[in-house]
């Protein structure tokens, strides 16, 4: 068995660059379990970076102060003792260095309980709240307001200020593992929690943190959710092998995709609402049309394939995680071969790969340009996307694609080679 196919040298593969790393000291006396580093998340205006470093702690850092430190130690401008492009905990919040009152301040925020789930809200105020006595609201919401949203071991959701720190809500409903928060990209404050228990519940911020709706569908743990551009549409994926569309206006399920022979863990759209990747213990990475139900692209991490009778077995090559780059031409995968790739749509071989050994999981930055992945050990590594220009065809896609589904791109009277390219049948 190999992590690539015999007509690919890994040799002849490109290697992503390396940035730097978030490092937790470990006490003498420190337990192997609960210091994994199970999600990590950027701000969708760029300005902070979280991870759960595990022991009930969640790290709050500002990007640009984390990247710029790892500039100065590769250029050997850093005086403290942690190894050039790195930063330990007690160096990233030691408090010698006060911040000016205008910039972005660290955080360390003690959750509790261990936590799974972690995700970034911001706030529109044109977009109001579903509930009809919006004057009775306990909190209003500004137009820079930024909130972090935790779930944890014990089901509780906890809401926090970002640029506080302060605890601001705290949900309660679940009764198992809350393992994965999304908020609508459209600036509604609406946050859509997976949980152990089977379900996925809705809840409005701008209503207080009241629970919406309460989606029923799984039959087992539901691992991740994920939201589409427009935030019409919501995927949920889970310990089974379908995955799950939502319609988030009437909160019924549209329809599952069947084509992965084991658990899914791992969902995201593409920036133009176009694309979904799905990441499975089957060791395979699916790029679907989830418009028309269609399997457009298998990115494979174990060859030969295994069948689908041995696709679960203990075969180190479990998908953990996988994230679509912003700039819609760029995916990457975290899997337990210790080696995170960066792969092409346009290409069925990695672009590029890194060595991590046990990540858990990834996700990129807003502008596209940087990959974060947490490990078991509650450290955070950086490496660069590949660079690449986008094409004009493909901006051009993107643009349409973002308002228009596959079928409405079908309907349209241009050629076929055209048609396909729109529609991501050339890829």
């Amino acid at each position: 068995m190999a992590s690539f196919p015999d007509s690919i040298n890994q040799n002849d593969i490109g290697k992503a660059k390396f940035i730097g790393e978030l490092l937790v000291p470990v006490a003498p006396f420190d337990q192997k379990s609960g210091r994994e580093a199970w999600t990590v998340a950027f701000a969708p205006n760029g300005s902070y970076f979280a991870w759960s470093q595990g022991h009930r702690i969640v790290r709050l850092i500002p990007l640009a102060k984390c990247l710029k430190s790892f500039s100065v130690g590769k250029a050997g401008e850093s005086t403290n003792a942690s190894s050039p492009g790195c930063l330990s905990r007690q160096n990233s919040s030691g408090g010698q260095v006060i911040p000016a009152a205008d910039e972005p301040r660290e955080h360390t925020i003690d959750c509790g309980d261990t936590v799974w789930g972690l995700a970034f809200g911001s706030s529109v105020p044109e977009k109001q709240s579903r509930c009809v006595n919006i004057e009775w609201h306990r909190f209003r919401f500004g137009q820079d307001q930024l909130l972090l949203a935790t779930g944890l071991n014990n089901g509780r959701i906890k809401i926090w200020d970002v640029y506080t720190g302060k605890l601001l809500l705290n949900l309660m409903d679940h009764t198992d593992v809350v393992r994965d928060l999304t908020f609508a990209p459209d600036g509604s404050l609406v946050l859509v929690s997976a949980s152990r228990d089977k379900t996925l519940r809705v809840w409005d911020l701008k209503d207080d943190g009241n629970m919406v709706k309460v989606l029923r569908g799984h039959q087992n743990w539901v691992y991740c959710s994920a939201f589409s551009p427009d935030s019409s549409m919501l995927c949920s994926v889970g310990a089974g092998k379908a995955v799950f569309l939502w319609d988030m206006d009437k909160y019924t399920v549209m329809g599952k995709l069947e084509g992965h022979h084991n658990d899914v863990v791992s969902c995201e759209f593409s920036p133009d609402g176009a694309l979904l990747a799905t990441a499975s213990y089957d060791t395979r990475v699916i790029v679907w049309d989830h418009h028309k139900g269609t399997v457009l692209l298998e990115l494979g991490h174990l060859f030969p394939p295994p069948s689908p009778i041995f696709a679960g077995g203990a075969n180190d090559r479990w998908v953990r995680s996988v994230s679509f780059c912003p700039d819609g031409r760029h995916i990457a995968s975290i899997t337990d071969d210790r080696l995170v790739r960066f792969w092409s749509i346009e290409e069925r071989a990695p672009q590029a790969i890194a060595s991590l050994s046990n990540g858990l999981c990834c996700a990129f930055s807003a502008e596209g340009s940087v990959l974060a992945a947490g490990t078991r050990d509650g450290a955070v590594h950086f490496w660069e996307c590949p660079r690449s220009v986008g094409s004009l065809q493909h901006m051009s896609r993107m643009s349409l694609r973002r308002v228009m589904s596959t079928q409405q791109v079908e309907a349209l009277a241009i050629p076929t080679p055209l048609r396909d390219y729109l529609t991501y049948k050339v890829i």
